[in-house]
């Protein structure tokens, strides 16, 4: 009989039909139940692929008395109890790296979007408004110029680094780790935070949600930005407190806001979807063809080498000693 393996909601069809041949696969939201309803019924899964909604708690990871992977379908792994895992010797991997262009693109779009105010423009358009050009007639931003400061220059903060410099932007960022290679070859430089907040046309933040993160944009740090200054968020929505950011745009602080991440997905602040100003997607960075398709192999080759004995290439980095053969 094949191992089990449980996955809580659909991606590609043909990593689906992959994982079938090589397992007794369980898909959740076909099941017509809960996760913790499934992993008591199939409490002898080796394998378990869920994607960031869901949680993945101590009780979840105890109800698996033979698992030895968590092969989580999303870069970002703060919704499982890791340290927990890793200390019961259970693997615990992501997708890294596969999403970079893709969140990248998506990360201009969502800039160009709202610079150009191409969902007002839209609206306008659709509603029949349109009689023929105007010269004041919803003028919005040139990007060329501007000044984007990129908070996290890991490999997607610099991928759209890369996008946004082609425009013509000046490229300010600040990270854990001050990139001298980078910044000469490149142009880029390097400030501290809060004067990148302060000096910055755009802010895009590229990091990882935790706890000491948590609404690190707040209503103070949303007062500081200039009082045009357009705010992306594509990483995580727990990095912004939404009534703040409601706040700011509704007194014309800010120019607008371009969100593909919210605080209490998939619920959406009622304030933010009121406001024309802002442009929201609903978390679809790495809805690409090509980024869906390449999760799906990762979670499968993470969880054929955990299986096998290996650790998992994709094994994230506070588990790789704990778990070092």
């Amino acid at each position: 009989m094949n191992q089990k393996v449980i996955l809580t909601k659909k991606f590609g069809s043909n990593e689906i039909d992959i994982l079938k041949k090589k397992y007794d696969l369980i898909i959740v939201e076909e099941e017509g139940k809960t996760l913790k309803d499934i992993v008591k019924e199939h409490y002898n899964t080796v394998a378990l692929i869920p994607f960031l909604s869901d949680n993945v708690n101590k009780e979840i990871i105890d109800s698996l008395k033979n698992l030895r992977i968590i092969a989580n379908y999303a870069v970002g792994y703060n919704n499982i109890n890791f340290e927990y895992a890793g200390k019961a010797g259970i693997f615990v991997t992501n997708t890294p790296d596969i999403l970079t262009n893709a969140t990248a693109d998506l990360t201009m779009a969502l800039i160009l979007g709202v610079s150009r105010r191409i969902l007002e423009s839209d609206k306008y358009m659709r509603g029949g408004r349109f009689s023929g050009w105007g010269a004041n007639l919803l003028l919005g931003k040139e990007l060329n110029g501007l000044t984007i400061g990129i908070i996290g220059l890991g490999k997607i903060g610099f991928a759209t680094a890369i996008r946004a410099k082609a425009f013509g932007m000046k490229i300010i960022y600040n990270s854990r780790t001050r990139k001298k290679e980078i910044e000469k070859q490149y142009g880029f430089e390097y400030r501290d935070m809060d004067d990148l907040i302060k000096t910055s046309d755009i802010i895009s933040p590229h990091i990882p949600y935790s706890s000491s993160v948590h609404h690190m944009f707040s209503k103070d740090t949303f007062r500081k930005m200039k009082k045009d200054t357009i705010f992306i968020n594509v990483s995580r929505g727990g990095l912004m407190d939404e009534n703040a950011l409601a706040d700011v745009l509704e007194e014309n602080h800010l120019y607008g806001a371009g969100l593909d991440v919210f605080e209490n997905e998939p619920e959406v602040n009622e304030r933010l979807t009121k406001l024309e100003n802002v442009l929201m997607t609903p978390h679809t960075g790495s809805a690409t063809y090509n980024a869906r398709s390449g999760m799906g192999k990762m979670v499968i080759n993470n969880i054929e080498q955990a299986l096998s004995g290996d650790m998992p290439d994709n094994t994230i980095p506070e588990l790789k000693n704990m778990l070092k053969y």
